[in-house]
């Protein structure tokens, strides 16, 4: 096999999908990816500490500090030219990427977002927000969603999903946890490895 894609992981908080990531990659689940880059867009996000742990480059990229989105975008993307990124994975990234930025990356920026798409789902839908919503309607499932990312938030092909039962007793913060344990860390990994696999067999076509 040709070397493997080079994946860049974007977030801006806990890092508990990047852990999901960085775990795969550990027990031979993302053969065709390597985690080479993690950028944070917020200094104190924990995800940072796990990128050290596991010996992962980060940084941080703050919009606010930068003053722009234009060099926000610029200092991303000078890390990703910088660490020759293939596919970028948003986990838990909570900054809106302006089309200008998304059309560089056709199909090769994948998000996971809280919801099957579409309930729930593009502009103030992040988070908690997510699963408050859901309980507030009255849904008896919920469950999470690997996409594409395009110019319209949340809007992008749909790759993954996977249903989770949201149970009478249910708060905010423990359905959460249930979309994460059950179906966000299974399906961004999964994802990540369709997506790689398919960077390599392209440049081995290529040859």
């Amino acid at each position: 096999m040709l070397s493997p894609a080079r994946i860049a992981v974007l977030v801006s908080g806990g890092g508990t999908n990047l852990q999901a990531l960085m775990d795969a990659q550990s027990a031979g689940k993302l053969p065709h990816g390597q985690i080479v880059l993690v950028i944070a867009s917020n200094p104190e996000a924990y995800a940072l500490e796990r990128a050290k742990k596991a010996g992962i480059p980060g940084y941080v990229v703050c919009r606010k500090a930068l003053g722009s989105q234009e060099a926000f975008e610029a200092g991303i993307s000078a890390l990703l030219k910088e660490y020759q990124v293939d596919l970028i994975v948003l986990a838990g990234f909570l900054s809106i990427l302006s089309p200008a930025f998304t059309k560089c990356w056709p199909e090769r920026i994948l998000n996971v977002h809280p919801s099957l798409i579409p309930s729930f789902c593009g502009k103030g839908y992040y988070g908690l927000k997510v699963h408050e919503a859901a309980l507030e309607k009255g849904v008896k499932v919920t469950g999470a969603t690997v996409h594409f990312v395009n110019e319209i938030p949340d809007g992008g092909e749909i790759l993954l999903q996977k249903a989770v039962e949201v149970l009478p007793d249910d708060m905010p913060e423990i359905l959460q946890r249930r979309v994460m344990e059950q179906a966000e860390w299974v399906l961004l990994p999964q994802a990540a490895e369709m997506i790689a696999a398919k960077i390599v067999k392209e440049r081995e076509d290529a040859l």
